[in-house]
């Protein structure tokens, strides 16, 4: 519960909730639009001016809402703008990997208020949900924020989420299971769990090169190849939570054994592995190029931004690399084009850094698998949010189920 606890709440009248449900009404849209007039406010929620600049009154009174400016008159007086007071409420966001994690905690303005705390991972660590129970503390004490302050927290990861129940299918992990259980129960916060990919898409939709877009697919190049989708304005999760598992559709009778257990999957011919396993071999080859120099001895060592970089240096080696995975990758989303028609593609993730070493295999296989009238009208564009499309994804996903949440407890 926001700005009331648990006790208070069972003690409401039905007037009382119907006034809880407004201020949250108000908070949110103070959230959604930075600021708003009364007047505006009014409209929205659908109640009286008066009525409107009491619950405004009672919001400044409680430090969760204050004034911030004069508006643009529409005949008559300039009115007075209402905005979230920046630290009436913060959340902690959790960017989970394999083996890394980030995490940092934003105010209602979406800003950072602590540097991004980076954390050694392992998912099938047994103490991993202490490790970041222990990071996220650290960070809000030494941030100076009162612990009853912090509103919700929220956890991007890879794989198989259902957003509602707060279940990780994929991870075998047992004590990643039920993620938002065993998070809670730690924070003894609002916690909201979801898949990575999805979250560095409505972190572009909100933020990044797919705002005012209405179809944009978010693909997030890495390990594996994430892919989040807003269709008709929303944030796609599918019936279950599971759409967007691109990186399993086959592209090959007999191709690679992909860690899902089938053979041919996008995953084996396109991602930053396959990236790596061409680039390794190549190097124990013998292969002329840089970095047959740099890892002679140690080719495990190797990175997908060291492929990257020696691309974009003129290394032969490395630009045949990425124009083989580019063309395979182009295969793939020429599936997807045809049957989302977007008008928006954001690549994300060290590969995509490759710019034109990467962008043109991937166009030209557009061109020869996609059907022109549909591929014309397809922008693709590099990500300008990366390192933080999730995190920011995660900060406005949160703040508006705590708003939306608030308001539906108390249905």
């Amino acid at each position: 519960m926001i700005l009331i606890s648990k006790e208070e709440s069972r003690r409401l009248t039905v007037n009382g909730i119907k006034r809880y449900r407004q201020r949250m009404q108000i908070l949110s849209l103070l959230y959604e639009h930075r600021s708003l007039s009364a007047s505006d406010l009014s409209k929205e929620v659908h109640i009286s001016l008066p009525t409107t600049k009491t619950l405004l009154d009672e919001l400044i009174a409680l430090k969760a809402v204050e004034t911030s400016g004069i508006g643009e008159s529409r005949g008559g007086r300039k009115p007075a703008l209402y905005s979230l007071v920046a630290e009436a409420f913060y959340i902690v966001a959790v960017d989970m990997g394999r083996y890394k994690a980030k995490a940092t905690v934003f105010n209602c303005h979406n800003e950072e208020v602590t540097p991004i705390r980076f954390i050694e991972t392992n998912i099938d660590d047994p103490r991993l949900v202490d490790k970041l129970h222990e990071t996220a503390t650290e960070m809000v004490r030494d941030a100076g924020i009162s612990e009853d302050k912090i509103v919700a927290v929220g956890v991007d990861m890879p794989g198989l989420i259902d957003s509602v129940e707060g279940i990780n299918y994929t991870i075998k992990n047992p004590s990643l299971r039920n993620v938002k259980k065993r998070f809670g129960a730690k924070f003894q916060k609002i916690v909201y769990i979801d898949n990575d990919a999805r979250m560095q898409a409505f972190g572009e939709f909100v933020f990044g090169k797919a705002q005012n877009t209405t179809n944009s697919v978010v693909l997030n190049w890495s390990w594996g190849l994430g892919l989040g989708m807003i269709l008709n304005g929303q944030l796609y999760s599918g019936s279950r939570g599971f759409a967007g598992e691109f990186s399993h559709i086959r592209l090959e009778d007999e191709g690679e054994l992909c860690i899902c257990g089938k053979r041919g999957c996008i995953e084996t011919m396109a991602s930053a592995h396959k990236l790596l396993s061409l680039a390794k071999n190549g190097v124990k080859n013998g292969t002329i190029s840089q970095l047959t120099r740099i890892f002679k001895n140690n080719p495990e060592e190797m990175q997908a931004e060291d492929v990257v970089s020696a691309a974009r240096g003129g290394d032969e080696f490395a630009i045949s690399i990425l124009n083989q995975v580019g063309s395979a990758l182009g295969k793939g989303l020429s599936i997807l084009i045809q049957l989302l028609n977007p008008e928006l593609i954001v690549l994300s993730g060290p590969i995509s850094q490759a710019n034109q070493y990467i962008m043109t295999p991937i166009q030209q296989s557009l061109n020869q698998y996609c059907l022109e009238n549909i591929c014309s009208n397809v922008r693709l564009e590099i990500s300008e949010i990366d390192e933080h499309s999730g995190l920011l994804g995660i900060a406005a996903m949160l703040f508006q189920k705590v708003f939306g949440d608030a308001m539906d407890e108390l249905k």
